[in-house]
C-alpha cells in the first residue's frame, strides 16, 4: 500500500492512538494505525469513485483504466488504438505520470482531447485526480475515456477510479510469472493484454504459462495477445472495444 511504497497520497492523515502510554507502541499498534490510515484513504477514494461512476453511467461514457509496469507499451497501445478507431469512437484520454507531459503530447498529436496528471512522488492515480481531470476534459455523451495510470503493478490495483473496466498490460519482455508476483493487479483486472508478441522468437517467455498463472489468480480474465508495433492482434482488441460501445 501507499504508506510503504513512498507515495504521498496519505500525507497529512493522522491517527491518534487512544489509551496508549508514551513510548509503549507495539507492533500491533503500528499495524492497527496502518490499517486505519489505509481504510480512511480508500474510503475517501471509493466515495469519489462512486461519483465518477455515476457521471460515466449518466453520460454513457465507457471508462477504461490501463495499468502496467513501466515500459509495457501502454502509451503506444493507446496511440495505435486511437489511430485505428478514431473514425468509429470519440476518445478522451487522461495521462498519469509522476513527471513530464511527454505522453500527453504524443496523444495530443492525434487531435484527441487529453489531460496530463502529474502525481509527483505519488505512484498511482486516484478518483479525485480523475474527477478534477474530467472537469477539464468535459467528455461528450457515449464517448470512450482512456485512463493511462502511472507505471506500477502495485498501488493502482487498490484504487477504484469509477472506471467501467480495468485493463492490465504486460509485455513478453517482462517474464511470464508477473501475474503470481503481483497477484492483486491481475486479480483486480478484467482484461489482460499481452503486448510485444512479435518479440516471442527472441525472448525467453512462455505465453501459455503466463496465461495459466494469470488464470490461477483471476479465472475471469479476458486476454488479448497483440503487437502494437506490427499490428498483429490489434483487430481483435479494437473489435472488442467497438462492441462495448
Amino acid at each position: 500500500m501507499c504508506d510503504t511504497c513512498g507515495c504521498e497520497s496519505g500525507a497529512g492523515v493522522t491517527v491518534e492512538l487512544l489509551d496508549e502510554k508514551p513510548g509503549a507502541e507495539t507492533q500491533n499498534n503500528v499495524d492497527k494505525r496502518v490499517i486505519l490510515v489505509q481504510e480512511e484513504l480508500l474510503g475517501k477514494n471509493d466515495e469519489m469513485a462512486r461519483v465518477n461512476r455515476k457521471f460515466f453511467e449518466s453520460k454513457g461514457i465507457k471508462a477504461y483504466n490501463l495499468m502496467s509496469s513501466p515500459g509495457s507499451g501502454k502509451t503506444s497501445l493507446l496511440e495505435r488504438t486511437i489511430a485505428d478507431l478514431k473514425g468509429d469512437l470519440s476518445f478522451y484520454v487522461i495521462e498519469g505520470d509522476q513527471q513530464t507531459t511527454n505522453d500527453a503530447r504524443r496523444i495530443g498529436a492525434l487531435a484527441v482531447p487529453v489531460v496530463q496528471v502529474n502525481t509527483g512522488s505519488g505512484c498511482h492515480l486516484d478518483s479525485q485526480m480523475i474527477h478534477r481531470a474530467l472537469h477539464k476534459l468535459n467528455p461528450i455523451e457515449n464517448s470512450v475515456l482512456m485512463i493511462e495510470n502511472v507505471g506500477n503493478l502495485v498501488c493502482p490495483a487498490m484504487f477504484d477510479l469509477g472506471e467501467k473496466q480495468k485493463v492490465v498490460v504486460i509485455s513478453v519482455t517482462e517474464g511470464e510469472d508477473k501475474p503470481v508476483k503481483y497477484p492483486h493487479m491481475f486479480e483486480s483486472a478484467d482484461i489482460c493484454i499481452i503486448n510485444k508478441i512479435d518479440l516471442l522468437p527472441y525472448v525467453d517467455f512462455n505465453l501459455s504459462a503466463c496465461k495459466e498463472y494469470a488464470l490461477k489468480v483471476n479465472k475471469n480474465l479476458t486476454f488479448f495477445e497483440l503487437s502494437v508495433r506490427t499490428g498483429e492482434g490489434m483487430s481483435d482488441w479494437c473489435d472488442w472495444l467497438k462492441e462495448q460501445n
